[in-house]
């Protein structure tokens, strides 16, 4: 059973395991159940189960997951799944799992587990090297970090320590969320990651917690054509990795400072480009507004500009993609490490200036560094970009990204094996449901 906001991680995992004779319960809100597809093979072998999460004033049902989620509304949602632990014990009650695999936010969920007497595992789809590095800072704060690539500029440290110390509105930081879940998990953690990407990292990481840490792999699916889809086609038009795709995710919403620097940094670029532009629910503005006065005239050869959601894995896939321009969310990592394709990193918040530093590290792209008052700046937003699509000096970076694309290609599913064998070993059983 998986209580977990990352719900497509989840999903792939569970289908993966599903294939091993297991039996799965995917337990979230119906919001974030609503956006899950199991295919029909699995059918019989994956369970959608529906977790009641009260409604608090400000915070409506469509409101029951992080996606889209105004930022402001991010404690009350926390507050919320706090509350819904009766109705997990109910549903451990009438399914009957053999062990729970739990969100990294949701301490009060082993406790549930406990009280049935099932083991519980932390699972996590964030990168070891940025789990390890504020792990460190709380277990060991005497000591250096062992690994000086993962370093932060002077305003990323300041917005690092705020959000250590941020609290929801029942009074726990996040800190202090993620250390119940780690010290409840029953003996293991699962990561989504894998070793040749994050090897050392993930050692130390399993040093500090004294649990092992088990990579799941990057669970990335493997995206699906559409006939028709007007961004294939107009991708079919560009010559190989000739193209950018700019995209922050699902769950920032850049500022119009931050909008007007981006879109002068690719202009300057002149590289080919798809940008991906959303905007909060409450706000009511036009992409021809939110974009500098004749911006979307003076690229419009070269520039496809979408607003909202955009199939992020079918335009990585692509032949003529070949940068992306990420804020280096973890799953958008494991995205562009599967498909081959380089990262231009512009890390916004959370654990993401971290992950920008790994990628940076591992040899797999480069990051558009912040000016002293930690703003973005167009010049060095083109420079980044032509230094990993067009010039020469990015060619170790491409054939680099290549590499560990195909070492997962021929990985096959190494990582799931692992993670069944560390799940028989703590259920005591070679079948089951979780």
């Amino acid at each position: 059973m998986a209580c977990s906001w990352s719900h497509r991680s989840v999903s792939r995992a569970s289908q993966k395991l599903s294939k091993r004779n297991f039996h799965i319960f995917l337990c979230s809100s119906p919001v974030n159940l609503s956006s899950i597809k199991i295919p029909h093979e699995y059918c019989s072998a994956i369970e959608l189960v529906e977790l009641h999460v009260p409604s608090l004033p400000g915070l409506p049902p469509q409101y029951h997951t992080t996606r889209g989620l105004p930022p402001h509304l991010m404690p009350k949602l926390k507050m919320a799944f706090d509350m819904a632990g009766p109705n997990l014990s109910d549903i451990i009650s009438d399914r009957q799992p053999n062990m729970l695999i739990f969100d990294y936010l949701l301490p009060w969920a082993p406790e549930v587990a406990r009280s049935h007497g099932i083991p519980a595992v932390n699972f996590a789809s964030v990168a070891a090297g940025a789990s390890s590095f504020v792990f460190h800072s709380i277990k060991r704060p005497a000591d250096e970090y062992p690994f000086k690539a993962i370093r932060l500029q002077d305003h990323w440290m300041a917005k690092y320590r705020n959000q250590m110390e941020q609290a929801s509105e029942n009074g726990m930081s996040d800190t202090e969320r993620v250390m119940r879940c780690i010290d409840q998990s029953s003996g293991l953690i699962f990561l989504k990651t894998f070793r040749e990407l994050e090897g050392k990292y993930i050692d130390y990481l399993s040093d500090l917690l004294e649990k092992k840490v088990v990579p799941v792999g990057p669970l990335v699916q493997d995206p699906v054509q559409e006939d028709g889809d007007h961004i294939t086609e107009w991708l079919d038009k560009k010559e190989r990795s000739s193209t950018i795709f700019v995209s922050f995710g699902t769950e920032y919403f850049l500022t119009e400072k931050e909008r007007e620097e981006i879109a002068y940094g690719l202009e300057l670029s002149s590289v080919n480009f798809i940008w991906a532009v959303k905007f909060p629910v409450e706000e009511d503005i036009t992409l021809k507004e939110a974009l500098p006065r004749g911006f979307l005239e003076r690229v419009r050869d070269r520039g496809l500009v979408i607003e909202g959601w955009a199939p992020q894995a079918r335009i990585l896939a692509h032949q003529s993609v070949g940068g992306f321009v990420s804020h280096c969310g973890w799953s958008s990592v494991m995205e562009s490490m599967k498909f081959g394709v380089p990262i231009i990193a512009m890390p916004m918040h959370l654990d993401q200036p971290l992950d920008a530093r790994i990628v940076e590290d591992v040899g797999v792209g480069l990051e558009v560094m912040r000016n002293e008052s930690g703003e973005l700046e167009r010049k060095e937003i083109a420079k980044v970009i032509k230094a990993v699509v067009v010039e020469e000096g990015g060619e170790r970076v491409r054939n680099k990204v290549k590499e560990v694309s195909i070492g997962i290609r021929n990985k096959g599913d190494e990582e799931i094996d692992e993670v069944e064998d560390a799940i028989v070993k703590l259920c005591g059983v070679a079948t089951g449901s979780v």
